[in-house]
Protein backbone atom coordinates (compact mmCIF):
# COMPACT_ATOMS: atom_id res chain seq x y z
CA UNK A 1 0.00 0.00 0.00
CA UNK A 2 2.79 2.72 0.51
CA UNK A 3 4.49 1.54 -2.87
CA UNK A 4 1.21 1.98 -4.70
CA UNK A 5 0.50 5.34 -2.09
CA UNK A 6 4.17 7.02 -2.92
CA UNK A 7 3.28 6.18 -6.69
CA UNK A 8 -0.21 8.23 -6.17
CA UNK A 9 1.68 11.41 -4.74
CA UNK A 10 4.42 10.82 -7.74
CA UNK A 11 2.30 11.03 -10.35
CA UNK A 12 0.47 13.71 -8.99
CA UNK A 13 3.47 16.10 -8.61
CA UNK A 14 4.49 15.21 -12.11
CA UNK A 15 0.56 16.33 -13.13
CA UNK A 16 1.55 19.49 -11.08
CA UNK A 17 4.26 20.50 -12.72
CA UNK A 18 3.83 19.56 -16.04
CA UNK A 19 -0.42 21.51 -15.79
CA UNK A 20 2.03 24.84 -15.07
CA UNK A 21 2.54 25.03 -19.17
CA UNK A 22 -0.39 23.19 -20.46
CA UNK A 23 -1.53 26.54 -21.82
CA UNK A 24 2.05 27.07 -24.14
CA UNK A 25 0.40 26.40 -28.00
CA UNK A 26 2.59 24.60 -30.37
CA UNK A 27 4.40 26.90 -32.58
CA UNK A 28 3.97 26.34 -36.30
CA UNK A 29 7.66 25.00 -37.95
CA UNK A 30 9.83 26.96 -39.87
CA UNK A 31 9.22 27.19 -43.19
CA UNK A 32 12.36 27.56 -44.39
CA UNK A 33 13.48 24.08 -42.58
CA UNK A 34 10.53 22.24 -43.58
CA UNK A 35 11.43 22.55 -47.07
CA UNK A 36 15.02 21.17 -46.06
CA UNK A 37 13.28 18.66 -44.39
CA UNK A 38 11.38 17.55 -47.21
CA UNK A 39 14.30 18.14 -49.86
CA UNK A 40 16.46 15.44 -47.31
CA UNK A 41 13.73 12.57 -47.64
CA UNK A 42 13.37 12.74 -51.51
CA UNK A 43 15.20 10.14 -53.22
CA UNK A 44 15.59 12.05 -56.63
CA UNK A 45 18.91 12.19 -57.72
CA UNK A 46 18.31 14.99 -60.08
CA UNK A 47 16.33 16.99 -56.60
CA UNK A 48 16.98 20.95 -55.72
CA UNK A 49 16.79 22.55 -52.46
CA UNK A 50 16.85 26.56 -53.47
CA UNK A 51 15.33 27.01 -50.11
CA UNK A 52 17.96 27.59 -48.02
CA UNK A 53 19.87 30.97 -47.91
CA UNK A 54 23.26 30.27 -47.50
CA UNK A 55 25.86 30.49 -50.55
CA UNK A 56 27.23 27.19 -52.33
CA UNK A 57 30.21 26.76 -54.87
CA UNK A 58 29.20 25.37 -58.06
CA UNK A 59 29.26 21.67 -57.11
CA UNK A 60 26.36 22.51 -54.47
CA UNK A 61 28.83 22.12 -51.16
CA UNK A 62 29.47 24.96 -48.28
CA UNK A 63 32.01 27.98 -49.11
CA UNK A 64 34.15 28.27 -47.19
CA UNK A 65 36.80 31.48 -48.24
CA UNK A 66 40.16 31.50 -48.71
CA UNK A 67 40.73 34.74 -46.88
CA UNK A 68 38.91 32.88 -43.72
CA UNK A 69 41.40 30.13 -43.85
CA UNK A 70 44.57 32.73 -44.12
CA UNK A 71 43.14 34.44 -41.13
CA UNK A 72 42.36 31.67 -39.50
CA UNK A 73 45.65 30.44 -39.66
CA UNK A 74 47.16 34.14 -38.76
CA UNK A 75 45.17 33.93 -35.76
CA UNK A 76 45.92 30.50 -34.23
CA UNK A 77 49.74 31.17 -34.88
CA UNK A 78 49.52 34.40 -32.39
CA UNK A 79 48.39 31.66 -29.61
CA UNK A 80 44.87 34.48 -28.51
CA UNK A 81 43.39 34.18 -24.87
CA UNK A 82 39.71 33.60 -24.64
CA UNK A 83 39.19 36.15 -22.27
CA UNK A 84 36.12 38.95 -22.75
CA UNK A 85 35.67 40.80 -25.09
CA UNK A 86 34.02 44.57 -23.96
CA UNK A 87 30.61 45.10 -24.28
CA UNK A 88 30.21 47.17 -27.39
CA UNK A 89 32.64 44.35 -28.91
CA UNK A 90 36.25 44.31 -31.12
CA UNK A 91 37.13 48.32 -31.34
CA UNK A 92 39.11 46.98 -34.40
CA UNK A 93 36.33 45.14 -35.89
CA UNK A 94 33.99 47.92 -34.98
CA UNK A 95 36.04 50.61 -36.48
CA UNK A 96 36.36 48.81 -40.11
CA UNK A 97 32.49 48.00 -39.81
CA UNK A 98 31.81 51.73 -39.62
CA UNK A 99 34.07 52.52 -42.71
CA UNK A 100 32.83 49.71 -44.72
CA UNK A 101 29.46 50.57 -44.56
CA UNK A 102 29.97 55.05 -44.74
CA UNK A 103 33.22 55.29 -46.32
CA UNK A 104 36.97 56.05 -44.78
CA UNK A 105 36.09 60.03 -45.84
CA UNK A 106 32.69 60.21 -44.35
CA UNK A 107 32.32 63.23 -42.42
CA UNK A 108 30.43 60.73 -39.77
CA UNK A 109 33.50 58.35 -39.48
CA UNK A 110 35.93 62.01 -39.05
CA UNK A 111 33.87 63.52 -37.08
CA UNK A 112 33.49 60.47 -34.36
CA UNK A 113 29.14 60.66 -34.92
CA UNK A 114 28.90 56.98 -35.24
CA UNK A 115 28.25 54.72 -32.47
CA UNK A 116 29.08 51.38 -33.57
CA UNK A 117 28.73 48.52 -31.27
CA UNK A 118 29.58 44.56 -32.46
CA UNK A 119 26.65 42.61 -32.67
CA UNK A 120 25.48 38.68 -33.15
CA UNK A 121 25.27 38.54 -36.29
CA UNK A 122 22.90 40.83 -38.94
CA UNK A 123 19.80 39.37 -36.07
CA UNK A 124 21.52 40.96 -33.05
CA UNK A 125 21.83 44.17 -34.55
CA UNK A 126 18.40 44.76 -35.49
CA UNK A 127 17.41 43.57 -32.26
CA UNK A 128 19.39 45.92 -30.86
CA UNK A 129 17.93 48.40 -32.72
CA UNK A 130 14.78 47.79 -32.24
CA UNK A 131 15.26 47.32 -28.13
CA UNK A 132 16.76 50.93 -28.71
CA UNK A 133 14.14 52.18 -30.29
CA UNK A 134 11.61 50.80 -27.78
CA UNK A 135 13.76 52.81 -25.22
CA UNK A 136 14.59 56.12 -26.85
CA UNK A 137 12.90 57.01 -30.19
CA UNK A 138 10.87 59.79 -28.63
CA UNK A 139 7.93 59.45 -31.41
CA UNK A 140 6.33 56.71 -33.26
CA UNK A 141 6.69 53.05 -31.57
CA UNK A 142 5.43 51.90 -35.22
CA UNK A 143 7.93 50.51 -37.55
CA UNK A 144 7.06 50.35 -41.29
CA UNK A 145 8.69 47.32 -43.42
CA UNK A 146 8.53 46.52 -47.35
CA UNK A 147 6.27 44.27 -48.58
CA UNK A 148 7.29 41.47 -48.59
CA UNK A 149 10.23 41.50 -46.25
CA UNK A 150 12.50 39.31 -44.60
CA UNK A 151 10.49 37.06 -42.55
CA UNK A 152 12.35 37.26 -38.95
CA UNK A 153 11.51 41.30 -39.36
CA UNK A 154 8.39 41.33 -37.34
CA UNK A 155 9.42 39.23 -35.04
CA UNK A 156 12.41 40.82 -34.07
CA UNK A 157 10.88 44.02 -33.37
CA UNK A 158 7.26 42.90 -31.94
CA UNK A 159 9.56 41.15 -29.25
CA UNK A 160 11.13 44.02 -28.00
CA UNK A 161 7.72 45.79 -28.00
CA UNK A 162 7.16 47.95 -31.12
CA UNK A 163 4.28 47.68 -33.85
CA UNK A 164 4.84 46.99 -37.20
CA UNK A 165 2.94 48.16 -40.23
CA UNK A 166 4.18 47.76 -44.09
CA UNK A 167 4.19 49.98 -46.72
CA UNK A 168 4.10 48.39 -51.00
CA UNK A 169 7.65 47.73 -52.36
CA UNK A 170 7.35 44.66 -54.84
CA UNK A 171 4.80 44.63 -57.88
CA UNK A 172 3.83 40.73 -58.65
CA UNK A 173 2.62 41.80 -62.20
CA UNK A 174 6.27 42.86 -63.18
CA UNK A 175 8.47 40.92 -60.47
CA UNK A 176 10.08 44.45 -60.03
CA UNK A 177 9.97 47.18 -57.63
CA UNK A 178 6.56 49.23 -57.28
CA UNK A 179 8.31 52.31 -57.21
CA UNK A 180 4.82 54.41 -57.76
CA UNK A 181 3.20 52.50 -54.90
CA UNK A 182 6.16 53.05 -52.33
CA UNK A 183 6.17 56.49 -52.43
CA UNK A 184 2.73 57.23 -52.25
CA UNK A 185 2.85 55.06 -48.82
CA UNK A 186 5.93 56.70 -47.54
CA UNK A 187 4.44 59.76 -48.22
CA UNK A 188 1.25 59.25 -46.42
CA UNK A 189 3.18 58.11 -43.00
CA UNK A 190 3.14 59.87 -40.13
CA UNK A 191 6.18 62.79 -40.00
CA UNK A 192 8.61 60.99 -37.79
CA UNK A 193 7.65 57.00 -38.39
CA UNK A 194 10.69 54.55 -38.42
CA UNK A 195 11.11 52.70 -41.94
CA UNK A 196 13.07 49.64 -42.41
CA UNK A 197 15.05 50.08 -45.71
CA UNK A 198 16.90 47.15 -47.39
CA UNK A 199 20.35 48.85 -48.54
CA UNK A 200 20.99 46.20 -51.13
CA UNK A 201 19.91 42.60 -52.55
CA UNK A 202 16.57 42.92 -51.06
CA UNK A 203 15.45 39.69 -49.72
CA UNK A 204 13.35 37.83 -50.13
CA UNK A 205 12.57 39.23 -54.06
CA UNK A 206 15.89 40.15 -55.57
CA UNK A 207 14.13 43.85 -56.17
CA UNK A 208 16.20 46.86 -55.27
CA UNK A 209 15.74 50.44 -56.33
CA UNK A 210 18.28 51.82 -59.37
CA UNK A 211 20.29 55.12 -57.71
CA UNK A 212 17.70 57.46 -59.08
CA UNK A 213 15.32 55.90 -57.60
CA UNK A 214 17.15 55.46 -54.21
CA UNK A 215 17.62 59.60 -54.45
CA UNK A 216 13.69 60.20 -54.96
CA UNK A 217 13.01 57.93 -52.07
CA UNK A 218 15.78 60.15 -49.88
CA UNK A 219 13.74 63.24 -50.57
CA UNK A 220 10.62 61.91 -49.53
CA UNK A 221 12.23 60.57 -45.73
CA UNK A 222 13.96 64.01 -45.69
CA UNK A 223 10.44 65.85 -46.46
CA UNK A 224 8.47 63.78 -44.22
CA UNK A 225 11.04 63.45 -41.36
CA UNK A 226 11.17 59.71 -41.55
CA UNK A 227 13.54 57.95 -39.61
CA UNK A 228 15.50 55.36 -41.86
CA UNK A 229 16.96 52.13 -40.28
CA UNK A 230 18.83 50.29 -43.08
CA UNK A 231 19.51 46.21 -43.26
CA UNK A 232 22.40 45.59 -44.63
CA UNK A 233 22.96 42.00 -44.46
CA UNK A 234 24.31 41.77 -48.33
CA UNK A 235 27.50 44.19 -48.57
CA UNK A 236 29.31 43.12 -51.91
CA UNK A 237 27.44 40.03 -52.55
CA UNK A 238 24.65 41.97 -54.36
CA UNK A 239 26.59 43.31 -57.64
CA UNK A 240 30.57 42.05 -56.28
CA UNK A 241 30.88 45.62 -55.09
CA UNK A 242 31.12 46.55 -52.10
CA UNK A 243 31.21 50.06 -53.06
CA UNK A 244 28.20 50.09 -54.77
CA UNK A 245 26.11 48.43 -52.83
CA UNK A 246 26.28 50.70 -50.45
CA UNK A 247 24.88 53.49 -52.42
CA UNK A 248 21.53 54.26 -50.65
CA UNK A 249 23.11 53.92 -47.35
CA UNK A 250 26.23 56.50 -47.88
CA UNK A 251 23.42 58.94 -50.01
CA UNK A 252 21.32 59.29 -47.16
CA UNK A 253 23.86 60.41 -44.81
CA UNK A 254 25.65 62.60 -47.47
CA UNK A 255 22.23 64.28 -47.12
CA UNK A 256 22.36 64.49 -43.77
CA UNK A 257 19.61 62.11 -43.02
CA UNK A 258 19.58 60.57 -39.22
CA UNK A 259 19.78 56.92 -39.42
CA UNK A 260 20.10 53.71 -38.06
CA UNK A 261 22.15 50.82 -39.66
CA UNK A 262 22.03 46.82 -39.30
CA UNK A 263 25.17 44.65 -41.04
CA UNK A 264 25.85 41.36 -41.26
CA UNK A 265 28.78 38.80 -41.96
CA UNK A 266 26.98 35.72 -42.80
CA UNK A 267 26.70 36.18 -46.78
CA UNK A 268 29.45 38.43 -47.58
CA UNK A 269 32.17 36.69 -45.33
CA UNK A 270 30.63 33.16 -45.33
CA UNK A 271 30.59 33.65 -41.08
CA UNK A 272 26.92 32.11 -41.11
CA UNK A 273 27.58 30.11 -38.05
CA UNK A 274 30.34 32.75 -36.43
CA UNK A 275 27.65 35.29 -35.81
CA UNK A 276 29.41 38.80 -36.97
CA UNK A 277 27.77 41.67 -37.12
CA UNK A 278 27.37 45.72 -36.19
CA UNK A 279 24.79 48.18 -35.24
CA UNK A 280 25.47 51.55 -35.65
CA UNK A 281 23.74 54.60 -34.61
CA UNK A 282 24.76 58.08 -35.95
CA UNK A 283 24.27 60.91 -33.84
CA UNK A 284 24.70 64.78 -34.30
CA UNK A 285 27.52 65.75 -32.15
CA UNK A 286 30.05 63.93 -30.33
CA UNK A 287 28.16 64.41 -26.71
CA UNK A 288 25.11 63.01 -27.83
CA UNK A 289 27.49 60.09 -29.51
CA UNK A 290 28.41 59.40 -26.09
CA UNK A 291 25.38 58.99 -24.86
CA UNK A 292 24.41 57.18 -27.30
CA UNK A 293 27.17 54.79 -27.06
CA UNK A 294 26.59 53.72 -23.16
CA UNK A 295 23.06 53.20 -23.91
CA UNK A 296 23.81 50.72 -26.38
CA UNK A 297 26.32 49.13 -23.71
CA UNK A 298 23.79 49.28 -21.26
CA UNK A 299 21.17 47.23 -23.32
CA UNK A 300 23.87 44.44 -24.64
CA UNK A 301 24.58 44.30 -20.88
CA UNK A 302 21.12 42.76 -20.07
CA UNK A 303 20.42 40.89 -23.10
CA UNK A 304 23.84 39.19 -23.66
CA UNK A 305 26.58 40.65 -21.55
CA UNK A 306 28.88 41.01 -24.20
CA UNK A 307 29.53 39.84 -27.51
CA UNK A 308 31.37 36.54 -28.79
CA UNK A 309 35.25 37.11 -30.37
CA UNK A 310 36.20 34.24 -33.15
CA UNK A 311 33.94 35.40 -35.57
CA UNK A 312 34.60 39.00 -35.69
CA UNK A 313 38.47 38.34 -34.88
CA UNK A 314 38.34 36.76 -38.15
CA UNK A 315 36.24 39.61 -39.76
CA UNK A 316 38.83 42.08 -38.22
CA UNK A 317 41.36 40.45 -40.23
CA UNK A 318 39.57 40.83 -43.32
CA UNK A 319 38.83 43.88 -42.81
CA UNK A 320 42.03 45.34 -41.47
CA UNK A 321 45.14 43.13 -43.28
CA UNK A 322 45.27 45.45 -46.67
CA UNK A 323 46.32 41.95 -48.44
CA UNK A 324 43.78 40.01 -47.17
CA UNK A 325 41.08 42.21 -47.66
CA UNK A 326 41.73 42.65 -51.00
CA UNK A 327 42.13 38.77 -51.47
CA UNK A 328 38.18 38.89 -49.73
CA UNK A 329 37.07 41.35 -52.13
CA UNK A 330 38.43 39.41 -54.98
CA UNK A 331 36.63 36.60 -53.66
CA UNK A 332 33.31 38.37 -52.37
CA UNK A 333 33.26 39.36 -56.36
CA UNK A 334 33.66 35.97 -57.20
CA UNK A 335 30.57 34.33 -55.63
CA UNK A 336 28.09 37.32 -56.78
CA UNK A 337 29.61 36.58 -60.15
CA UNK A 338 28.70 32.99 -60.10
CA UNK A 339 25.23 34.13 -58.63
CA UNK A 340 25.21 36.40 -61.57
CA UNK A 341 26.17 34.12 -63.91
CA UNK A 342 23.38 31.67 -62.67
CA UNK A 343 20.61 33.81 -63.09
CA UNK A 344 22.42 34.46 -66.96
CA UNK A 345 22.02 31.04 -67.65
CA UNK A 346 18.34 30.20 -66.39
CA UNK A 347 16.68 33.09 -68.21
CA UNK A 348 18.51 32.14 -71.05
CA UNK A 349 17.84 28.32 -70.42
CA UNK A 350 14.40 28.81 -70.25
CA UNK A 351 13.70 31.29 -73.36
CA UNK A 352 16.16 28.32 -75.16
CA UNK A 353 13.12 26.01 -74.54
CA UNK A 354 10.30 28.74 -75.81
CA UNK A 355 9.13 29.87 -72.79
CA UNK A 356 6.42 32.64 -73.47
CA UNK A 357 6.64 34.02 -70.34
CA UNK A 358 9.13 36.90 -70.06
CA UNK A 359 11.78 35.97 -67.33
CA UNK A 360 14.06 39.02 -68.06
CA UNK A 361 13.28 39.70 -63.98
CA UNK A 362 15.38 36.77 -63.19
CA UNK A 363 18.49 38.87 -64.30
CA UNK A 364 17.02 42.47 -63.58
CA UNK A 365 16.73 41.11 -59.68
CA UNK A 366 19.89 40.58 -57.93
CA UNK A 367 21.73 39.01 -55.04
CA UNK A 368 20.70 35.55 -53.64
CA UNK A 369 17.06 35.22 -53.95
CA UNK A 370 15.15 35.40 -56.76
CA UNK A 371 10.92 35.93 -56.76
CA UNK A 372 10.29 33.35 -59.79
CA UNK A 373 6.71 34.75 -60.07
CA UNK A 374 5.20 31.22 -60.34
CA UNK A 375 2.18 30.74 -58.30
CA UNK A 376 1.15 28.32 -55.20
CA UNK A 377 0.06 25.67 -57.62
CA UNK A 378 2.97 25.94 -59.96
CA UNK A 379 5.62 25.48 -56.84
CA UNK A 380 3.79 22.69 -55.99
CA UNK A 381 3.85 21.21 -59.05
CA UNK A 382 7.53 21.81 -59.51
CA UNK A 383 8.19 20.10 -55.67
CA UNK A 384 6.05 16.86 -56.72
CA UNK A 385 6.74 16.23 -60.25
CA UNK A 386 10.63 17.50 -59.99
CA UNK A 387 12.17 17.62 -56.86
CA UNK A 388 12.47 21.15 -57.32
CA UNK A 389 11.94 22.54 -53.47
CA UNK A 390 11.86 26.33 -52.63
CA UNK A 391 9.24 28.52 -50.47
CA UNK A 392 5.69 28.76 -51.28
CA UNK A 393 6.04 32.58 -52.33
CA UNK A 394 8.04 31.13 -55.59
CA UNK A 395 11.14 32.44 -53.39
CA UNK A 396 14.39 30.50 -54.80
CA UNK A 397 18.01 30.64 -53.84
CA UNK A 398 20.15 31.15 -56.71
CA UNK A 399 23.09 30.14 -54.82
CA UNK A 400 21.80 26.68 -54.95
CA UNK A 401 21.68 26.88 -59.02
CA UNK A 402 24.94 25.26 -60.48
CA UNK A 403 26.22 25.10 -64.16
CA UNK A 404 25.38 21.33 -63.41
CA UNK A 405 21.71 21.46 -62.62
CA UNK A 406 20.68 25.24 -63.84
CA UNK A 407 19.33 23.28 -67.19
CA UNK A 408 17.20 21.34 -65.48
CA UNK A 409 15.60 23.79 -63.43
CA UNK A 410 15.20 25.91 -66.45
CA UNK A 411 12.99 22.38 -68.00
CA UNK A 412 11.36 22.12 -64.83
CA UNK A 413 10.06 25.71 -64.49
CA UNK A 414 9.23 25.83 -68.13
CA UNK A 415 6.82 22.84 -67.38
CA UNK A 416 4.88 23.98 -64.64
CA UNK A 417 4.50 27.73 -65.90
CA UNK A 418 3.18 26.71 -69.89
Amino acid sequence: MQCVARKSLMASRHLRCASVWANVPLGPPDAILGVTEAFKRDTNPNKMNLGVGAYRDDSGKPYVLPSVRKAEQLLLARNLDKEYLPISGLASFTGASARLAFGGDSSVIKDGLNSTVQTISGTGALSIGAHFLKRFFPHSKKVFFPTPTWGNHGPIFKTAGLEVGSYRYYDAGTCGFDFAGACQDLEALDEHTVVVLHACAHNPTGVDPTPEQWKQLAEIVKKKNLFPFFDMAYQGFASGDATRDAFAVRYFTENNIPLILAQSYAKNMGLYGERAGAFTVISANPEEQKAVESQLKIIIRALYSNPPRNGVLIASELLNNEELRQQWLAELKGMADRIITMRTGLRDGLTKLGSARDWSHITNQIGMFCFTGLDAGQVERLIKEHSVYLTKDGRISIAGVSSTNVEYLAHAMHEVSK
